[in-house]
């Protein structure tokens, strides 16, 4: 029997995979997708993340990322991270390296779609596998969430994202976050020859048309050369818990706030950490207390942040708060940082 049966090939499922293959265990992912796997992302990675992929052995390359810049207009102030660089890497780099770190591990995939999830006292079972643990993460909008009563309904305001390359030298060695009435732009050095722009906000629709809300931006990569957009949401999902029995739930299939703060991919790999630790000291249930516990901060950061931004007149005082106060803003992004 399996020890641990993953479901979904994307970084939280094989970083869980990793880790489980760190402390010993058998370990299989099923991923229905081939090859390396895309989505809306960021793609600035915290330090704190990138010492998760270096205890895993995983270097993709990237960008180095000196801290964190928010612009309204004139109004402009950063915080450099305080104890290392981030990085910016596109997701497609950051999946090939962790498949690569998963195939010399061990870790074994197998390219198929899972049905029914079944459990008794010892085991888990689906698609034709059994396994003593099952951990999913099958993304954003979970299919096991949703069939073992998980999900609750969302609060607060609802949020979309939406993602363009575009093929023009950065600018910037920070991740540059330009604030608008209705929605920010996330610019992400990832090569040398491109930036990930990533728009979120209250309302769907296609790039361009969000692009225009920030003239300057929009201006700079007029004319370039861009990939194919990625679009996600609506971001904000309400989990009731993280276990049902012997399935635990990781990335962001255990529950998401929004990516304002860009810690997404660093909770993922914490929480993978977490779970295999609790299935290896048999304490499978602690691992719901746990993931609240060391996902508090963010939750309620960024929920605080995301309130402020749907009452117009808060949003209008969030960039110049943090230009007249540079000190707690810095304070704020090496919190999360690390």
């Amino acid at each position: 029997m399996i020890d641990l049966l993953v479901v979904g090939g994307g970084p939280a499922g094989l970083a869980t995979a990793l880790y489980a293959r760190r402390a010993g265990l058998d370990v299989t992912v099923v991923e229905r997708r081939h090859g390396a796997i895309d989505k809306a992302c960021g793609e600035g990675m915290m330090p704190h993340t990138l010492a998760h992929l270096d205890t895993l052995g995983v270097a993709p390359e990237g960008r180095p990322l000196r801290g964190i810049r928010y612009l309204d207009g004139a109004r402009r102030v950063e915080a450099p991270f305080r104890a290392g660089a981030g990085l910016g890497v596109r997701r497609t780099v950051l999946s090939t390296a962790l498949q690569k770190a998963a195939d010399e591990a061990g870790v074994r995939v197998v390219e198929a779609t899972v049905g029914r999830v079944q459990q008794d006292a010892s085991s888990v079972r689906t698609g034709g596998l059994q396994a003593r643990y099952l951990a999913a993460a099958d993304g954003l909008h979970s299919p096991i969430r949703r069939s073992l009563g998980l999900e609750r309904p969302g609060r607060g305001p609802r949020r979309w994202g939406i993602r363009r390359h575009v093929q023009i030298a950065p600018w910037t060695d920070s991740v540059e976050v330009h604030w608008a009435p209705g929605a920010e732009a996330y610019v992400t050095p990832v090569a040398e020859d491109c930036v990930g722009i990533a728009i979120l906000g209250s309302t769907r629709g296609g790039f361009d048309r969000h692009l225009e809300e920030f003239p300057e931006l929009a201006a700079r990569v007029h004319g370039h050369a861009h990939g194919q957009d990625r679009a996600a949401g609506p971001l904000r999902q309400n989990v009731s818990s993280r276990t049902a029995g012997r399935v635990l739930l990781v990335g962001d299939a255990a529950g998401y706030v929004d990516a304002l703060t860009g810690e997404g991919m660093g909770l993922a790999f914490g929480a993978a950490e977490l779970l295999v630790d609790s299935i290896v000291t048999g304490r499978p249930g602690d691992y719901d207390r746990r993931w609240r516990r060391a996902t508090r901060r963010y939750r309620l950061l960024t929920a605080g942040l995301v309130r402020a931004g749907a009452h117009a007149g808060l949003r209008a005082r969030i960039v110049p708060a943090a230009t007249v106060l540079p000190g707690v803003f810095a304070a704020a992004v090496n919190q999360l940082a690390y």
